[in-house]
């Protein structure tokens, strides 16, 4: 196991400093150099420790899979990631947990991918990592998908206890309003916009794949282009 321990070590070092600056350094750090300057701080070190696990994960060897990968599978996959696409491009339409939000807007209600979950972001990252395992379940995706997962779910939990502390009433409403869970239900009715900007995204990051060096993926593994 000693060829995983860098990429091991890139993904402690990426999910590390995601909540060692997200909580026990953040009220230090905001005052040593402002919201802006802390923002900048996370911002870099969030790109440097993902590059660093990306880098590695494409260094690490790649061992057989844990079980068989045919067309049943590619296909949840690709129905999960397009699911995971609208979630994340809902995410940024009125999100009360965007930086810089004013806290009133957690009294709103409920509007596109938050009537299916608070934190589409955060699930739209988890669904991803969850699709790839999937379809590559070798160590070395195990731990790179699996760190993107477990960053995204432990983290939106952490999240919503710092925000409960930090907004109080308005927050309290917002979590009884919304689900940490995914309402499939619900997330049809989300609304024309996630779901049309989640169909670009899904369509050209499945068409991207070649340009990755990884087999074609969604639509474009069975259409002849």
């Amino acid at each position: 196991m000693n060829e995983y321990l860098n990429l091991a070590v890139a993904c402690m070092a990426f999910v590390g400093s995601h909540f060692l600056l997200s909580h026990p350094m953040r009220a230090f750090l905001v005052r040593r150099f402002r919201a802006n300057g802390f923002m900048l701080l996370y911002s870099a070190v969030s790109l440097l420790t993902f590059a660093w696990m990306a880098m590695e994960f494409v260094r690490a060897p790649k061992s057989a899979g844990f079980w068989p990968t045919g067309d049943v599978l590619w296909i949840g996959a690709s129905v999960i990631t397009l699911i995971a696409a609208v979630l994340f491009v809902g995410s940024f339409i009125r999100n009360p947990s965007l930086p810089g939000m004013p806290d009133a807007m957690a009294a709103q209600k409920p509007f596109g991918v938050f009537k299916a979950t608070r934190h589409p972001m955060m699930w739209g990252f988890a669904l991803w990592g969850a699709a790839h395992i999937l379809v590559a379940p070798r160590i070395d995706n195990l731990m790179f998908s699996g760190s993107i997962i477990f960053l995204a779910l432990v983290g939106a939990k952490a999240q919503e206890i710092k925000k409960r502390k930090l907004t109080g009433v308005e927050w309290d409403s917002w979590l009884r309003r919304t689900r940490f869970f995914i309402r499939a239900d619900r997330l049809f009715r989300a609304g024309w916009g996630p779901w049309l900007g989640g169909i670009v995204l899904w369509g050209i990051a499945t068409w991207m794949h070649p340009f990755w060096g990884v087999a074609g993926a969604g639509m474009f593994r069975y259409l002849p282009i």
